[in-house]
This record gives structure tokens, C-alpha cells and sequence, in this order.
């Protein structure tokens, strides 16, 4: 067998041989903490005290982000497409021209169609000129009216023609303006559906341009949210992929229900200057309402149910109780929690290696209180 041969064989089986000392060593690394837990008899965590929190009187709602300004782009005349000036993801800014249809037919058709009507106002100038000189002859009587008619009759007839030859102009002008496709506003390429040399009909779409930085939020709500929703109001909500709560305003109420009579359809602003929200995000919020009320309340973090359940454990003389809590919807970071007296302390940190009746020791965060309230003995 041959060094290459060789080399084919052992490099494979030392990679193999090196994963599984890898995942050998953390399994054995992990059966150590659990021996040092069951030999010790208590779980290392940390705490979160239940706290006291205003919330407002809160209306959920989902939704799609839409950016506010967005428009397809579609043609207006039948030609090819001779100049595709944009990618996908660029930014553009107002009246920059993104594509092009037989621009340069259509260039020569202005050309031919101003070359037509400096003709015609030539020639109704010289027929004005004339008609003018007619005038004046007839009143000294050195023609006959009929000439003079004849005068008047070919300046009306070059003046129509002039008129016909600029409104020709203009619609040269319109047919070259069509073909040129330019962004509506300032914003970024958001689908580029057309390649150099694609003929383009009426109608079809060629790009799509988006204004990111203000979004909204066009939501269903139901009818008993009627009287709480108002305009101007503020709503947060989140999304996938974002760590943070995003803030909007009610920018608009519709003045009547769907036709089902179920629903009714707000409209949430959304100011995005930095563009880090992006349209077509699905996001899950609440419109905040007048007036407030004082709740217990916990980090939303901790609370990792989206529904209105959950279960937490509680420590009592250092050992954890099950407790499970009514969750109100997030506002602020916070939600709120029914089930639990403000100032009992919550297990976090540790919690998936804790059940009922497990001994708890505390390795930071608030001191464990005792089922009356106060300070449980040993507590940190």
C-alpha cells in the first residue's frame, strides 16, 4: 500500500477518533456536574424578584411590516428593454432613471416630431405675416377681399397645422418619457424583474422600489377594541431576528368595520431611520391604552411561554416550589404576572435542572424570601 493510500485511511480515522473524544469528554464533563449536584444535594441558580410594575390597558395585535412608500413599476408601452441601470438592493434616489424601453426609438421619434412642428411654426408665421400684409391691402383697396380671404383662410389652416405638430411633439415627448423607468422617491430596489433585451408589454412589472425608513402595520382587530383604540397611541411589538421591543404610533382608524362586521382594521407607523426593520417582517404587538394599573411583573426574557401560561419556580427555605402563573402581554421589557405576591424570588439562571422540592442554593441575584414574605434563612 502506497503513502497516498495510507494517508486516505488514517487522516479520516484520527478526525473521526477526535470527535468522539470531544463529545465522550462532554458528556463525562456533564455527568461530573450532576454527581457534584446529587452528592452536594442542592442546584446552583440565580434569582429574579417579582416586582411591582404600571401597565396600561393593552389591545394585542399581529401583523406584516409594509413600508409605507413602495410602488411597483410597470410598463406603459410595448418595447424592448435597451438599459437596465440598477441591481437589486440599490439605493436610488428620487426620478433616477432604473430602465429604459427602446430608448433610442423613441429618442428618434422626439427628434423627428420637434424637426415637424419648427416647421409648422414657421410656416403659420410666414401665413400670419401674410395675412397681415393682406389686411393692410385691402383697406387701401390694392386687392380684393376675396384675396384677402384667401390670406386669412391658409394662416388659420397653418396655425391648426402648428398646434397639431406640437401636440404631436408632446406625445413623442410622453411615449420616450414612458419608456424611461425612473423611482417615483428616494428608497432601495427591492425586486428587479427584467433583463437587457426582455420585451415589455403594458402593465408588467419591471421593479419595485421601497421607502424602509417609515414602516406600518396594517392589523385586524376585534370589535370590542373599538372604543379603546384611538389615533396617536403608541404600540410595540416584536419580530423575528430583532432583540429589542420596537415602538410605533396609531397613525389611523378605520371609520368603519369590515364587512363581516368582526373586525376592525388599524394602521401602526413604524419610524425607521436606521433601516434595520425590513419589510415583510411578521411581528406580534399591543396597542397601549389609557390609564395604568400596578401588577406584579417579571422580565419577559424569563418568561419564555408566548401564550397566556407558564410554570416558574418559586424558592421557599431554599427549596423550589412549582407555581404556575396567568402572563399578561409584554409591555416595556416587562410582563406581567398573576399568581405570584411582588418580592417573591424566581429561580432563573438553573431553572432546566430544578423541579418541586429541589434544594436550591444561591449563587448570585436577590436573596430567597420564605413563604410569608421575608428573608429565607441562609439566603444571599
Amino acid at each position: 500500500m502506497n503513502r497516498k493510500a495510507i494517508l486516505y485511511i488514517a487522516v479520516p480515522a484520527i478526525v473521526i477518533a477526535g470527535a468522539a473524544s470531544f463529545h465522550r469528554g462532554k458528556r463525562n464533563n456533564e455527568l461530573d456536574h450532576q454527581a457534584t449536584v446529587k452528592s452536594e444535594g442542592t442546584v446552583p441558580v440565580t434569582l429574579v424578584p417579582v416586582q411591582e410594575r404600571s401597565f396600561r390597558p393593552a389591545v394585542a395585535f399581529t401583523g406584516t411590516l409594509l413600508a409605507v412608500n413602495r410602488a411597483e413599476l410597470k410598463a406603459e408601452v410595448t418595447g424592448r428593454v435597451t438599459r437596465v441601470a440598477v441591481q437589486e438592493g440599490d439605493t436610488v434616489a428620487a426620478g433616477a432613471l432604473l430602465g429604459a424601453q427602446d430608448e433610442d426609438d423613441y429618442q428618434l421619434g422626439v427628434q423627428a416630431a420637434e424637426a415637424q412642428a419648427a416647421q409648422a411654426r414657421a410656416q403659420a408665421l410666414q401665413a400670419q405675416r401674410d395675412n397681415d400684409r393682406s389686411v393692410a391691402l385691402l383697406e387701401k383697396r390694392s386687392i380684393t377681399r376675396q384675396a384677402a380671404q384667401q390670406a386669412e383662410t391658409a394662416y388659420n389652416a397653418t396655425r391648426a397645422a402648428a398646434q397639431a405638430a406640437e401636440s404631436n411633439l408632446g406625445m413623442a415627448r410622453l411615449r420616450l418619457k414612458k419608456a424611461r423607468l425612473v423611482a417615483p422617491f428616494a428608497g432601495q430596489v427591492a425586486r428587479r424583474a427584467v433583463q437587457p433585451g426582455e420585451m415589455l408589454n403594458p402593465g408588467q412589472v419591471a421593479f419595485e422600489v421601497v421607502d424602509n425608513r417609515k414602516l406600518e402595520v396594517r392589523a385586524d382587530l376585534p370589535t370590542e377594541a373599538m372604543a379603546q383604540v384611538k389615533v396617536g397611541q403608541r404600540a410595540t411589538f416584536r419580530a423575528i431576528g430583532l432583540d429589542r421591543l420596537v415602538e410605533g404610533r396609531v397613525a389611523q382608524v378605520s371609520p368603519s368595520l369590515s364587512q363581516d362586521g368582526r373586525t376592525l382594521r388599524v394602521r401602526v407607523e413604524v419610524p425607521n431611520p436606521d433601516g434595520a426593520l425590513k419589510g415583510g417582517l411578521f411581528v406580534e404587538g399591543v396597542i397601549l391604552g389609557e390609564g395604568e394599573t400596578k401588577s406584579p411583573a417579571l422580565p419577559a426574557t424569563l418568561l419564555k411561554a408566548q401564550d397566556r401560561d407558564a410554570e416558574i419556580y418559586i424558592v421557599e427555605q431554599e427549596v423550589a416550589r412549582r407555581r404556575k402563573v396567568v402572563l399578561g402581554t409584554e409591555q416595556d421589557g416587562f410582563r406581567p404576572v398573576s399568581g405570584l405576591a411582588v418580592g417573591a424570588q424566581v429561580v432563573d439562571s438553573g431553572k432546566d435542572l430544578v423541579g418541586e422540592g429541589t434544594r436550591l442554593r444561591v449563587i448570585s441575584g436577590a436573596a430567597p424570601t420564605s413563604a410569608n414574605g421575608g428573608p429565607a434563612a441562609g439566603g444571599k
